[in-house]
């Protein structure tokens, strides 16, 4: 049983509108649709497949590499944010729910600092990183 447009809501009728211009606006997200939604899900894979594949691709691999690489920065941002703000705000509130929040907070800003002096230190705004990872998932489709 379809609605007519005379039957539709007024929400309804706005929704439909905003979620038809946004698919259009955000159409190249359905470029990674095969990995977000694939048909099969990619295989278990751990740090020796990553390794396996750095050492088999000559062009995406040292890529996918200095990525790895770059990933520790934000690592060790996330930890040293949140222990560094649940600290201060123990220190200074004796509040627990106050410090577990700092503590998520310090996180979230943290890890986002680190990757950025990663991407800097490593110069990945140089490098085409999202291709390295498409082709790492598309090499362990195959491998599956």
């Amino acid at each position: 049983m379809s609605e007519t447009q005379e039957s539709k809501s007024f929400f309804r009728k706005h929704w439909e509108g905003y979620k038809e211009f946004w698919g259009e606006r955000f159409s190249f997200l359905d470029n990674y649709s095969r990995f977000l939604y694939p048909e099969k899900p990619l295989p278990h894979w751990d740090s020796s497949v990553v390794e396996e594949f750095i050492a088999s691709d000559p062009v995406y691999g040292p890529t996918l590499k200095t990525t790895r690489k770059a990933a520790n920065f934000g690592a060790v941002g996330a930890a040293v944010g949140a222990v560094s703000t649940a600290a201060c705000a123990w220190k200074w509130s004796k509040s627990p729910h106050g410090a577990a929040l700092s503590f998520a907070f310090g996180a979230a800003v943290g890890s986002t600092f680190g990757l950025e002096i990663g991407s800097h230190w490593y110069q990945l705004y140089r490098l085409d990183t999202m291709a390295s990872q498409v082709k790492f998932y598309e090499w362990l489709q195959k491998r599956a």
